[in-house]
């Protein structure tokens, strides 16, 4: 292995590689150092070029894979940085697996999940097809118990296979609207302890957000024989989400005809059901997608973008991640079948509000929008650009003459998606930079990681541009600690102020239509938590959920701060006392690997 410079990192990220992406021997000890841990990925990955290329320079290959990672431009999903050379082998990060009508494929999805969290990815299910609670089932006579009664046996599984001995599993549960056990579902979170292992989101239709605006009702429909069980108020369904998005965070809702009528690429392969745990991920059934992040902090260069740098990180990233399919040692075999028949990658970024910082520019504000759309924009035409030329390479991915690329005039593609925004909780730690598209959560905050480590944290760019100015003094550094927020601070300019405002203080208008922006010119979806101050209103998130189908969003998320006993921010370091005091059993929020832990 060649020796290579070492990787500067903060004592953050390395105390999450330490934790959960060195290597270890059978008794916990480390085998490899952080810059060991990129040359091992990027050895990996580069390796693939060879199928391709016979003279294929993989050492040169190597070094620029190698250079990127441990440079911190771009960081790939857990999994590949967890399991790249390994026996085990498994790369990616985002499954859906099917979940049909019968006890066979409900217990063989229950073993699939297992195996896919055992490896370190994380599952999303749609358990609409499955009959509701009291109907008939014909072969027995007896009576049906309906989608909430298997999703618990999938949460007690979850809950006995930690992924890979690393992280703690992870799903997505979806429902469709008009399921006839949609109200249960909707309360199956609402006890603060039950499902602790799933996300929870609905799937709705235009039809039904029609029916919301216009006070009409709305039709529940038995999946099993497609029958009309009973029409209700669709306003009354609605209010019922919105009261349990706004007291305990779930569910969230996809609007499953923004993603499957109008951006399916492959639909007449097939409708896609669910999505990944965060739900930036629609996939069709069995398939799996890796995933990577641009830190677009690292590319400013003075107080501009610097288009150039982005551009070579862009294709080198493409070419990075169409190599982790052929890399990859999938679980199952109808994973591998899919999953290579449309080569699905999805790009994205991370250290967009340090990004919006270095430029001088609010989060909340026109300006900032405007950036984000522009970004996003040139990654998706430079991410395609790339995926068309490995085509011409390699071929284009097997189901291209089934897709929607050629209706949009394309000769060839390699990957049927390129793009993605995901939540980066882990990876944006090792690049010490702000999650996904997120604001800032707070100038100062206490984080949960690792079922219960906690790591105090003030972001790098306050402090540093503090001492510039003067302002880090130990009066207004402790008020920092303490709140987490600038706002109420004397003696700091309010322009200085406005650029570090923090998720909280922002409007909810301004996280739609930062999410709205990106989602433009993203392929497959967002992840982006609407974040809601704790007086936040059930008006305020019926709001959120409207505007978020107007603007065309794939789905959306709230969180109101406090809603429930144990979560993983915390505003300010005086909250590490109160969170290092709660059970053990109420520390166990964590049904999000990528964005919670």
């Amino acid at each position: 292995m060649k020796d290579y410079p070492e990787t500067k990192l903060s004592e953050n990220a390395v105390e999450v590689l330490r934790e959960r992406y060195l290597l270890k021997d059978e008794q916990g000890k480390v085998l490899e150092s952080p810059d060991e841990l990129f040359a091992r990925v990027a050895e990996t990955v580069a390796k693939i070029d060879a199928l391709y290329d016979s003279g294929a320079n993989l050492a040169a290959l190597t070094e620029r894979f190698y250079e990127m990672m441990a440079g911190l431009d771009f960081l790939p999903n857990s999994p590949t940085l967890m399991n790249a050379g390994t026996e085990l082998g498994q790369l990616s990060a985002c499954f859906v697996l099917p979940v049909e009508d019968s006890m066979e494929s409900i217990f063989a999805a229950v073993k699939n999940m297992a195996l896919i969290h055992k490896s370190g990815g994380g599952t999303g299910f749609s358990f609409s097809k499955i009959r509701p609670k009291g109907d008939v089932v014909s072969k027995t006579h007896g009576l049906a118990s309906g989608p909430l009664s298997f999703m618990r046996v999938f949460d007690v599984t979850t809950e006995v296979v930690k992924q890979g001995g690393r992280r703690r599993g992870a799903s997505m549960g979806i429902l469709a609207v008009d399921h006839p056990d949609i109200f249960d579902f909707i309360r199956a979170k609402a006890d603060g302890e039950s499902l602790s292992n799933f996300n929870l989101s609905v799937a709705v239709t235009d039809e039904f957000m029609e029916a919301v605006k216009r006070g009409g009702d709305f039709a529940l429909i038995n999946p099993r024989n497609k029958k009309t069980v009973k029409r209700i108020s669709a306003k009354s369904l609605f209010d019922m989400m919105v009261s349990s998005a706004h007291s305990s965070g779930d569910p969230g809702l996809v609007f499953i005809d923004e993603i499957n009528n109008r951006h399916n690429p492959t639909l007449r392969i097939g409708e896609i059901e669910g999505t990944n745990p965060c739900g930036e991920q629609p996939l069709l059934p069995y398939e799996s997608c890796n995933l990577g992040s641009i830190n677009l902090a690292q590319m400013v260069r003075g107080a501009s973008v610097d288009w150039e740098k982005l551009a070579r990180t862009i294709r080198l990233a493409v070419h990075f991640l169409d190599n982790v399919i052929d890399a990859s040692k999938f679980p199952l075999p109808e994973v591998d079948a899919i999953t290579k028949a449309n080569r699905k990658i999805g790009l994205g970024v991370m250290g967009f509000a340090d990004m919006l910082i270095m430029l001088a520019t609010p989060y909340d504000s026109e300006e900032a929008i405007k950036i984000g759309e522009e970004i996003m924009a040139f990654i998706s035409k430079e991410a395609r650009e790339k995926s068309a030329l490995l085509a011409k390479a390699r071929g284009s991915f097997p189901n291209f003459k089934e897709s929607r690329w050629i209706d949009m005039g394309f000769s060839h593609m390699r990957n049927a998606t390129t793009t993605t925004i995901a939540p980066t909780g882990t990876i944006s730690i090792i690049a010490n930079t702000s999650s996904g598209i997120e604001p800032l959560f707070a100038v100062s905050f206490v984080r949960k990681v690792m079922d219960g480590t906690r790591l105090a944290e003030v972001n790098p760019l306050f402090e540093r541009m503090a001492k510039e100015m003067g302002l880090w003094q130990d009066e207004i550094k402790q008020e920092v600690m303490n709140s987490g927020r600038l706002r109420s601070l004397r003696g700091i300019p309010d322009s200085f102020k406005r650029l570090f405002e923090t998720a909280l203080e922002i409007p909810f208008e301004q996280h739609i239509k930062i999410q709205a922006a990106f989602q433009r010119h993203t392929d497959n979806a967002v992840s982006k938590t609407v974040n809601l101050a704790e007086d936040a209103t059930e008006q305020d998130v019926a709001a959120v959920f409207m505007l978020a189908h107007e603007m065309r969003c794939k789905g959306v998320t709230v969180y109101r701060y406090g809603c429930k006993k144990s979560q993983v921010l915390y505003a300010g370091y005086p909250e590490l006392k109160k969170a290092r005091a709660a059970s053990i059993e109420d520390a166990k929020n964590k049904s999000c690997p990528e964005c919670k832990a």
